[in-house]
């Protein structure tokens, strides 16, 4: 601590620091969170700078500022999303549109099942033997909608 005695460091600097170390977690841990409480600790640092209240003001101006900062951040990204490189990644049904898959027990009066991977599901589709191949073509629920390969 020897190094710090000749500094005289004041309430503001701690917030930029902090703000600083929220960044750099943001960075290194994305989950479009941390940027918006670094950005309430800087403006609560810039607002100490500038007027000189004290600790616990801004202490409750940090809090106000990290709410204000979240909700303003959320729906920022509301109106503005972030393109996916895999937009299906969730949506497990919708990968599977386009897959050609096996009868395996047979599909009478639009019923049946597939086998898909190492699972079976229930499809609905134009009549098919089983052992016959036929291609996804949408879902509805645990249902996937086939037609003739």
């Amino acid at each position: 601590m020897e190094l710090l005695s000749g500094i005289d460091f004041h309430d503001h600097w701690w917030w930029m620091i902090l703000a600083v170390l929220l960044g750099i977690g943001e960075i290194i841990i994305p989950g479009v969170f941390l940027i918006w409480v670094a950005i309430a600790a800087a403006l609560t640092g810039g607002i100490a700078m500038a007027t000189g209240i004290g600790l616990a003001s801004q202490i409750v101006l940090f809090a106000v500022l990290c709410l204000v900062a979240t909700w303003a951040g959320r729906r920022w990204y509301a109106g503005n999303p972030v393109d996916s490189q895999d937009p299906m990644l969730n949506d497990r049904v919708a990968r599977l549109i386009g897959e050609t898959v096996i009868v395996v027990e047979p599909i009478t009066a639009g019923q049946g099942r597939v086998k898909i991977g190492d699972s079976v599901w229930n499809a609905r589709g134009p009549d098919a033997a089983a052992g016959v191949w036929v291609r996804i073509v949408g879902a509805d629920g645990a249902t996937v909608k086939v037609e003739l390969a």
